[in-house]
């Protein structure tokens, strides 16, 4: 006996009347073959715990559940979770939580569901930055992600060093991921259709980072410094962190008059370690254990 064909969501946003919210950035997927596209490229298969952020009314969500028989989904909008689960009955388990990507403790969550995750989403184009730098927060929790972005937002994603699209969402994506992109999507696959292409991006986690990090902290607020205003060299630029730049950046072997978009990870490490107050901290603590 063959699963029944879920009705199509034009037809559920019809008969229900659900007006999509501009604010959510809701341009659901709705071409079929794309959609199981993506669920092949995830790479997910049966016994997967899979999360999907903002199901919509559940494009992905169908061919996730009928590979992994049980999903857990993300929705914000309250109003799509009663026909998300209508239109998907019968299709695996599916467990949906009402809440925001880019709040929700993805720690917490794969503690729940008993290992590492793997996170499969089409994302609002608002919050995609966000959310996916909440999701590398979480990166230890997390097996792969299987992201649908904005083209020009994956491009800059992959970019390399010394690159127009190289920036600070560059770093931390391949801080703690290598990242892919997998397939370019055209406007017409969505309901409504988007002004811009879209473009998934696949995830590796890494079990460490690509670089050596003594402060993880210290290294994010010397990347979002460096990128800040990208015009500014290296001497202005990290006066945002600490006045004295110029011997910062001398200790550090990097040339001050260079941009933060020629640096790579590894001299954004060695940045972030030679910081004038990170090391006055780190003897501070020595000297109290000698």
């Amino acid at each position: 006996m063959t699963t029944p064909r879920p009705v199509s969501i034009g037809t559920i946003l019809r008969k229900q009347r659900l007006g999509l919210r501009k604010s959510l950035g809701q341009n659901f997927l709705k071409d079929e073959h794309t959609a199981w596209r993506i669920v092949e490229l995830s790479g997910v298969k049966a016994g997967d715990r899979v999360v999907e952020i903002g199901p919509g009314l559940g494009s992905l969500t169908q061919p996730l559940l009928e590979k992994a028989g049980h999903i857990v989904a993300i929705e914000q909008d309250q109003r799509m979770i009663p026909p998300l689960k209508e239109r998907l009955e019968g299709i695996g388990t599916l467990e949906v939580i009402h809440g925001s990507g880019v709040t929700m403790d993805y720690t917490e969550l794969a503690n729940r569901l008993g290992g590492p995750i793997h996170i499969v989403a089409n994302l609002p184009y608002q919050v995609s930055s966000p959310i996916l730098l909440q999701l590398l927060a979480h990166w230890r929790s997390i097996k792969t992600m299987t992201l649908m972005f904005q083209r020009e937002v994956a491009d800059r994603l992959v970019a390399k060093p010394a690159t127009k699209a190289y920036g600070s969402l560059s770093v931390q994506c391949q801080t703690w991921t290598v990242p892919k992109k997998v397939l370019t999507v055209p406007p017409g696959a969505f309901l409504p259709p988007p002004k811009v292409h879209s473009a998934v991006v696949h995830f590796t986690m890494l079990q460490e980072p690509a670089v050596d990090i003594d402060d993880i902290e210290s290294y994010r607020e010397v990347i979002r410094a460096a990128f800040n205003q990208r015009r500014k060299t290296l001497r202005n630029s990290m006066k945002r962190v600490h006045e004295a730049s110029e011997n910062w950046l001398a200790r550090a072997d990097i040339d001050s008059k260079r941009r933060g978009e020629t640096l790579s990870l590894e001299e954004f490490a060695r940045l972030a370690k030679t910081r004038p107050d990170t090391e006055s901290e780190h003897l501070g603590k020595k000297s109290k254990t000698d």
